[in-house]
């Protein structure tokens, strides 16, 4: 007598399908099995075309990111870039001194003035610029004709593209001693003002160049991100009654909360460099003791002075910091439940 087979329904099948199997000791899926297969070379060929493609930039990256780390070796060196014209034999026959250079940036008090100011224009700009472009954003987002957003977008990001030679030159005929402000409260009975060679509102000076001039790649990078939220979130939201600002708090941000908390991350591990070539154009307007940061204490010592080794020990200490800002606003990133630069 036949038996009659008796098909499974699909529930049953896929149950099948998932139990566990042995092999060789081992307990996984086929899917498991079958993705644990794959060899090194079969992976290669499937993902060369992939690998093609970010190949150059992974030989940018290593030419002008991790070669001239090798140059750091000058930091505990008294390197004489003159010995010979080839740089490599410069540094196998420059005199080793150890952590000396070190040990004289730490006495040295104009050192510590530029770690100061470098650490004060930091704090400003994460206060007074790193909300502009998000608050920009939402205000931007809230336009409901898109040609005037398409132009308020176009106008804000424009200083993007400006020089520093030229955000300054702006600076000096609206806020300097004969500047467009000076030229106003001269009319009404009042005295000038010359801003520009102020050192005690310098560093707001700098905060607000910055603005001006980079808030709006910061504003295209979060309204890219509130792009992507659904319109069924907000409508949602106002059918349970959440006004406009209660959508912004309880929709809006949280959306933004990723893109925000890797910005952060981004922009705390670049603490310690706040705008070389801008600081540097108005160094002399205010003095080094209002000016100074680590870049231009770097250059002026290393090009001016001639004393490399004095300033790629500065340099390397700058780095070493800037690492451990980079790490430890990462693992705030993941205690907050964010992915940061890099998963757990």
């Amino acid at each position: 007598m036949s038996h009659s087979t008796v098909p499974r329904s699909g529930t049953e099948a896929d149950a099948t399908e998932r139990t566990p199997v042995a092999s060789g000791g081992a307990t996984g899926t086929r899917d498991d099995r079958h993705r644990g297969r794959l060899s090194l070379r079969t992976r290669l060929r499937r993902d060369r075309v992939l690998l093609l493609m970010t190949l150059p930039a992974v030989v940018l990256v290593l030419l002008f990111n991790y070669l001239p780390i090798l140059g750091n070796v000058v930091a505990f060196q008294d390197y004489d870039p003159y010995l010979s014209d080839n740089g490599v034999v410069s540094i196998l026959h420059s005199p080793w001194v150890g952590v000396e250079n070190f040990r004289a940036i730490f006495a040295d008090s104009a050192f510590w003035s530029a770690m100061r100011n470098t650490l004060i224009l930091f704090f400003l700009q994460l206060v007074l610029y790193f909300p502009v472009p998000i608050l920009l954003a939402l205000l931007i987002n809230s336009v409901v004709r898109p040609r005037v957003r398409a132009v308020a977008q176009a106008v804000l990001y424009l200083p993007h593209f400006f020089s520093w030679v030229l955000v300054i030159a702006v600076f000096q005929q609206l806020l300097g001693g004969a500047g467009l402000l000076s030229q106003l409260l001269r009319q009404h009975g009042y005295d000038g003002l010359d801003i520009m060679t102020d050192p005690t509102t310098f560093k707001f000076l700098l905060t607000a160049q910055s603005v001006w001039k980079d808030a709006g790649w910061g504003i295209i990078v979060f309204l890219a991100a509130l792009a992507s939220v659904s319109p069924d979130l907000y409508e949602a939201a106002a059918m349970d009654g959440a006004g406009r600002w209660r959508r912004i708090w309880h929709v809006t941000l949280p959306a933004l909360r990723p893109v925000i908390a890797l910005l952060l991350v981004l922009r705390v591990g670049d603490a310690l460099t706040v705008g070389f070539e801008q600081i540097l154009l108005q160094r002399d307007a205010v003095g080094p003791g209002a000016a100074e940061v680590l870049d231009t204490f770097v250059w002026w010592n290393g090009v001016r002075n001639q004393d490399f080794g004095y300033a790629a020990a500065a340099g390397l200490i700058k780095g070493v910091v800037s690492l451990g800002l980079v790490l430890a606003a990462n693992k705030v990133a993941h205690l907050m439940g964010e992915q940061g630069v890099y998963r757990k």
